[in-house]
């Protein structure tokens, strides 16, 4: 049996919606970013799962958590 996710804005295990948000700063440190969605609303997403981010790049979230970055072709307008 194979499963695949043809929807990659949907969580495969509780089919929650993954949230696309704009890097705003980012806390190496604490392995941080301060994110915002396009609503306006921001808050701070745990990085560790993604490679390297930086200010401007577009993150899949959820539940507080990047689960990829997107690139230009999976983000939407």
């Amino acid at each position: 049996m194979t499963f695949g996710c043809e929807d990659p804005h949907h969580c495969i295990t509780c089919a929650d919606e993954g949230v696309e948000m704009r890097v705003v700063a980012v806390d190496s440190a604490r392995g941080l970013a301060l994110c915002e969605a396009s609503g306006g609303e921001r808050e701070s997403v745990e990085i560790a799962l993604v490679d390297t981010v930086a200010p401007g790049d577009a993150l899949l979230v959820h539940a507080g958590t990047a689960l990829a970055r997107l690139d230009v072709s999976e983000a939407r307008a």
